[in-house]
């Protein structure tokens, strides 16, 4: 019997990201309820998004990562867009937050692969 490699839980985890972003920024498109539509794209998005992210962590991505890695590209990824899209405005201070966060979601995955590596081991 052949032991089949586990998939990738990359794929399906920026797919996620991406739907939730879209989720949210069509949530801000909403406008409240004044624009009925774009509450499809909310609740698609974010339904899609839970789903693929189920299946990340069924692909043995450590929930903490994958959760903290979901929510901050999340995070930084609607700041940026909300700006490019809304012209909503991002202040030095939030720009150094954005960065922040980048750098603790690379601490965390590059946490993530030293603790598995360590598990490996003899």
């Amino acid at each position: 019997m052949t032991v089949r490699p586990r998939p990738s839980a990359w794929p399906p985890l920026l797919i996620a990201i991406g739907l939730e972003v879209t989720a949210t920024l069509s949530l801000r498109a909403a406008e409240g309820f004044t624009h009925p539509l774009w509450l499809i794209p909310v609740v698609i998005g974010y339904a899609a998004s839970l789903w693929l992210l189920s299946i990340v962590l069924d692909r043995g991505m450590a929930v903490g990562v994958a959760y903290g890695i979901w929510s901050a590209l999340g995070v930084v990824l609607t700041a940026v867009m909300g700006t490019v899209l809304f012209g909503e405005f991002l202040g030095p201070v939030q720009i150094i937050g954005i960065g922040t966060i980048v750098v603790g979601v690379l601490l965390v995955e590059l946490g993530s692969h030293t603790r598995e590596t360590a598990e490996v081991a003899p």
